[in-house]
């Protein structure tokens, strides 16, 4: 067997996917791809968001190298994030995922009410004894 097309997912390459591809790396990605932002400009424009959340998000894509934290010499002192070099190369691999999600959204429903169905009725078994 071929293992040459074996998707492998190594531990630090999943970690990083965790880390850029959760639920609040993206919309912070979506919103400094239009605009360096200031923290609260981030957390007014990501409502759902909390603030510690968004204080974890940001140094993990800090960390990454993906955005960039920018202290401004302004009354009051103020921080602004914008995304970097590297973190504009995400657009291309996210709009791909995003493309295969619209496109196959139709059969996930599908499968999904399916699970659904099967599990009320009892018939999935959860492979524990």
């Amino acid at each position: 067997m071929d293992t040459s097309d074996e998707l492998r997912i190594e531990a630090p390459h999943r970690e990083l996917l965790d880390q850029i591809l959760d639920k609040w790396s993206l919309s912070v990605l979506n919103e400094l791809c239009e605009r360096p932002c200031r923290f609260n400009e981030l957390r007014r424009s990501i409502p759902q968001v909390t603030q510690k959340s968004l204080t974890a998000t940001l140094r993990r894509l800090e960390r990454n190298g993906v955005i960039e934290r920018e202290v401004v010499s302004t009354r009051p002192v103020a921080v602004r994030y914008r995304i970097t070099p590297l973190g504009k190369t995400l657009r291309h691999p996210v709009d791909v995922l995003l493309a295969w999600a619209a496109q196959h959204m139709p059969a996930i429903e599908r499968a999904r009410e399916a699970f659904e169905a099967t599990d009320e009725n009892g018939a999935r078994s959860t492979g524990s004894a």
